[in-house]
């Protein structure tokens, strides 16, 4: 991130969008449709490959990558912003309800979900 912080990130796609007057467009649902829709396009660029071509294949579009991964964060920002949700405290408070859930000593290496440890 360049060392951006979340608050700077968000206030420059806010920035962006402003200036189009975009915000108009961008009600909580489209906004979530379009993290669906961006995570879908990301996911999109690995199916139907696995292990080293799946490594070699992103490794080619890394710029595709890229610009999914951004186009996932951009819709997540704004999305956070419009729901007043601080994202950092959310992955925080997220983590500790996990490590509840996820008691290292039964979940070490494990695949498996909470209910199945």
């Amino acid at each position: 991130m360049n060392g951006k912080t979340l608050a700077e990130l968000t206030a420059r796609v806010l920035k962006h969008r402003d200036e189009r007057d975009w915000a108009q467009f961008h009600t909580p649902k489209e906004l979530a449709i379009s993290l669906a829709v961006e995570a879908g396009e990301l996911l999109a660029l690995m199916q139907w490959k696995s292990g080293a071509e799946l490594a070699d294949y992103l490794a080619q579009r890394r710029e595709a990558v890229r610009d999914e991964l951004a186009d996932v964060l951009h819709s997540l920002l704004l999305l956070a912003n419009d729901l007043q949700v601080d994202l950092g405290d959310a992955l925080e408070q997220k983590l500790i309800k996990d490590a509840a859930k996820y008691p290292i000593e039964k979940s070490r290496g494990q695949a498996k979900k909470y209910d199945e440890l």
